[in-house]
């Protein structure tokens, strides 16, 4: 298994000793179990750590200097930061797996696509919700990239016109167009034409290069079309499947945190962005599990959650995206594990969709 931060550099965290990891590793275990500050008398009386309390108080100070953990209040024990929790998952979190059962369990409740895609994404989101006690993310999976199909010429008055563009994923984009001249319908119709033997089956970039070489009218008209086409592939994620609000809810002591989780899974617009680079920035043979904690320094909405986020599927063919999103305090061994084999389930059973309807084709008397 393999994971990483999506935001900073592993290379940006000051290196700990191995006591200090120890120490810090301990810290956040008891912290995921139980969100409450953890003194150096606890990890002395609880773990066997063959060193002093006196010890233990030092090496505490000095991981609140790096700034690891912190003190709340006045309370005499400390917890994690975020700094703390990404340290421990890019160099202390053990690789974990789930049980056979649990493995066999899941198998079984995801299912197949026989049921329908929509069945399909709210049985997994239930399923990770349930498996990690938070909240879960799927979204359907979607062609990345999308490919021009055709386009339609239609006079509507005067100089107005309505381009009608319809792309390989199935979309279909209008716009109305005003023409620098009444131009007959016989003539949009044959504009259309060239436009649709030139640019089959291109993507965005190709249609922009293509129309350079055409005259106005289809210029005009195929710059429209990889203006749309470059707005379609940035914004892939259409629908999130959600699950587990009540769960993610619960794993929270203080009200903002409740609030922030609320607020996020509600309005969409940071986890689209978050969804929508994942799928979009990562190589096509990349499937690694990506965790932002605390935002990551960039989304000042998500600074009391961490997510962890998969691709899922062929981004060649059709890609989606899962995930979980819980506090900074979250199992994260868990949530790796489980988003990681539920995403590899997944792609497996598109591949064979892919391969059925391909047989199919190939076929057609089967």
């Amino acid at each position: 298994m393999s994971w990483v931060d999506t935001v900073d550099d592993p290379t940006e965290l000051p290196e700990l000793s191995s006591r200090q990891e120890e120490i810090l590793a301990r810290i956040v275990q008891v912290y995921s179990e139980q969100p409450e500050p953890i003194s150096s008398k606890y990890l002395v009386d609880t773990f066997t750590l063959n060193i002093s309390s006196a010890t233990v108080r030092n090496e505490m100070a000095r991981l609140e200097e790096m700034g690891y953990i912190v003190a709340p209040h006045t309370s005499a024990g400390r917890i994690p930061t975020a700094a703390g929790f990404r340290y421990f998952v890019r160099r202390l979190l053990q690789t974990s797996t789930l049980s056979i059962n649990e493995q066999s369990h899941i198998t079984e409740r995801v299912g197949t696509l026989q049921s329908g895609m929509e069945n399909w994404m709210q049985r997994t989101a239930a399923l990770l919700a349930r498996t990690v006690q938070s909240a879960s993310i799927v979204t359907p999976p979607i062609s990345q990239t999308n490919t021009f199909k055709h386009v339609e010429l239609i006079s509507i008055q005067g100089r107005l016109a309505l381009m009608v563009l319809v792309l390989n994923s199935g979309t279909v984009h209008q716009r109305m167009l005003t023409l620098a001249e009444p131009v007959p319908q016989d003539k949009l119709g044959e504009a259309a034409k060239r436009i649709n033997e030139m640019c089959a089956d291109l993507g965005s970039r190709q249609v922009r290069l293509k129309s350079l070489s055409l005259p106005m009218l289809e210029h005009e008209v195929a710059e429209l079309a990889a203006e749309l086409m470059e707005h379609a592939d940035n914004n892939i994620v259409k629908f999130i499947y959600r699950d587990g609000l009540s769960k993610l809810i619960d794993n929270f002591s203080d009200e903002a945190g409740a609030q922030q989780a609320i607020r996020v899974l509600e309005e969409h617009s940071v986890l689209n962005a978050l969804v929508g680079e994942l799928l979009s920035s990562l190589p096509s043979d990349d499937h690694s599990v990506q965790v932002i904690i605390a935002g990551g320094g960039r989304y000042d909405d998500l600074n009391r959650l961490s997510m962890v986020l998969s691709r899922y599927g062929d981004p060649n063919k059709m890609s989606g995206a899962i995930g979980v999103l819980g506090p900074t305090h979250i199992n994260y061994g868990r949530a790796i594990s489980t988003v990681q084999y539920v995403s590899n389930l997944m792609t497996d059973m598109l591949a064979t969709l892919y391969q059925d309807n391909f047989d199919d084709e190939t076929n057609p008397s089967i």
